[in-house]
């Protein structure tokens, strides 16, 4: 079709969706991860993990950094450091700005945050006790591709004691 035919009949519809509803019409937006790289993710949970898959997928947004924090539930600290979290209660996994599904290591996130689902109908002592099987399982998934994750081991096992910290006496 003609480019200024296209034109006219856009223009042509102009009058006609200033007088339908006042409603807002969202766009349809793309799935920011598809069900193929989902299922290939899924699957090697499968595989490589004791944790049974659940009946439903997460739904997946990307955030910036300082929507990270506020999610989190620490304004005003969106520093970058976080890359995706899983709020259990929405069965909602955040993935942070810059997100690429093309990326191994943000694929890598998704996959930490997956474990998060999949871990979510199971009863943990603290919330850093799901950390340890989560960064295994990503750790695990990134050296089949030959990387490394960047974990610091030490503190991701003491975090998952759930002991507290800073106990001194009074």
């Amino acid at each position: 079709m003609h480019l200024l035919s296209q034109a006219g009949r856009w223009l042509a519809t102009i009058p006609l969706c200033l007088s339908l509803s006042k409603a807002p019409v969202a766009a349809a937006e793309p799935p920011i991860v598809g069900s193929d790289v989902l299922g290939m993710l899924e699957h090697w949970l499968d595989a490589n993990t004791d944790l049974p898959p659940r009946p439903d997928l997460p739904e997946i947004r990307v955030v910036s950094a300082q929507q990270a924090a506020l999610i989190a539930g620490l304004p005003g600290r969106g520093h970058g450091a976080t890359r995706g979290l899983y709020d259990a209660q929405s069965e909602t996994i955040y993935l942070v700005h810059p997100w690429a599904a093309d990326d191994p290591e943000d694929l890598s996130v998704l996959l930490h945050e997956l474990v998060h689902h999949r871990q979510a109908p199971r009863h943990f002592y603290c919330p850093a006790a799901q950390e340890e099987g989560a960064y295994r399982a990503q750790s695990a998934w990134l050296a089949e591709l030959g990387l490394k994750a960047d974990v610091n081991w030490i503190a991701v096992i003491l975090d998952a004691g759930c002991t507290p910290r800073d106990i001194h006496p009074d």
